[in-house]
């Protein structure tokens, strides 16, 4: 299947199409850039170097891949934009480029990236998250797989964010949200456990009754939570692999994690 490329298009004789690639009206993409098979750019979209765009991604209009990253630190060093397969990105979105020397700014496979979405330097998503209007997340925010974000939420840099998470539309983060977790409220607070996303993927009732009783110990009245996390490490080859990875989680901390509701 041969590229599709509307003649409005200016378009860099360097670029790299993949077969059944589709060019929009008046998209500009420059030279150091790929593009996989079967991926589609709508009008008015801007592909800038040093990106590369996986196959069957659906790209909408005025959207922005690969601007320099607005940081002070940047000192127009080569980095780079990488985005996955299977992703729809609409319209008005704007992923820059990492800072650093050979750097990069990931998106992975399978996300839903809605109107207006703000992925600044060096973040890192993870695979099928979905991110609704208008969210922003800051320099080197990373995101784990299967996340979900609200509309109009904003992420304070270096946060990470874990797997299977659901972030409230409107509040702004600016901890680090462990796996498995719903949170909201401001300042920001874990909420609950997200059963219905864990149901959904798999996880059987034992699995979820074993996270959630596990973040009642971390969190219970008993104990501080210093003294409930150090047991926890204690004992972190008796858990199960998902309590274990809540564990790591917590140890890579260098933000803080947002603590439970009351």
């Amino acid at each position: 299947m041969s590229t599709n490329i509307h003649p409005t298009a200016l378009i860099s004789p360097k670029a790299e199409l993949g077969e059944g690639v589709k060019i929009g009206p008046y998209c500009v993409i420059d030279s150091e850039v790929s593009i996989g098979a079967g991926t589609e750019l709508k009008a008015f979209v801007t592909i800038h170097d040093y990106v590369s765009i996986g196959s069957h991604c659906k790209i909408c209009e005025y959207t922005a891949i690969g601007g320099e990253p607005q940081d002070h630190g940047f000192k127009g060093e080569i980095s780079y934009v990488k985005i996955g397969d299977n992703n729809l990105i609409r319209e008005n979105v704007t992923i820059n480029r990492a800072t650093g020397e050979g750097n990069e700014t990931v998106v992975g496979d399978n996300c839903f990236i809605m109107d207006s979405v703000h992925f600044a330097h060096n973040v890192h998503v993870g695979n099928f998250v979905t991110v609704a209007n208008k969210v922003g997340l800051s320099g080197f925010v990373q995101v784990g797989n299967h996340t979900v974000f609200g509309g109009m939420a904003g992420v304070h840099q270096f946060v990470r964010i874990g797997d299977f998470c659901m972030i409230g539309g409107l509040y702004r983060v600016v901890k680090d949200v462990p796996h498995y977790t719903l949170a909201s409220g401001e300042p920001l607070r874990l909420t609950g456990l997200n059963k219905v996303g864990l149901e959904r993927e798999g996880f059987t009732e034992e699995t979820r009754r074993a996270i959630t009783n596990f973040y009642r110990e971390l969190y219970g009245k008993e104990k501080s939570f210093t003294e409930s996390f150090k047991e926890a490490q204690n004992k972190k080859s008796e858990y199960i692999p998902e309590i274990q990875r809540i564990i790591e989680f917590y140890e890579g901390s260098k933000r803080g994690v947002t603590f439970w509701g009351n």
